[in-house]
């Protein structure tokens, strides 16, 4: 992932805004606070955008923004 694209899911999200909780990605991941789960996840991906170790917040970010867009 880029810095662009990063750029781009982020501001989805806030073009998005505040989604009503609980939001479940899958049945082992249930997001209870939307804004925090945000913040958790785009905050270490804009201090080292190439490390591996964070695949799974892009994963995670990806998922939750197919999921709002299907239930747009």
């Amino acid at each position: 992932m880029t810095m662009q694209e990063l750029q781009e899911l982020e501001d989805f999200f806030n073009n998005a805004g505040k989604q009503p909780v609980p939001i479940f990605l899958n049945d082992a991941t249930e997001i209870t606070d939307y804004e925090l789960f945000l913040q958790s996840h785009i905050q270490p991906l804009k201090a080292d955008i190439g490390a591996k170790v964070y695949q799974p917040l892009i994963h995670r970010l990806k998922m939750l923004k197919l999921l709002i867009e299907s239930n747009a």
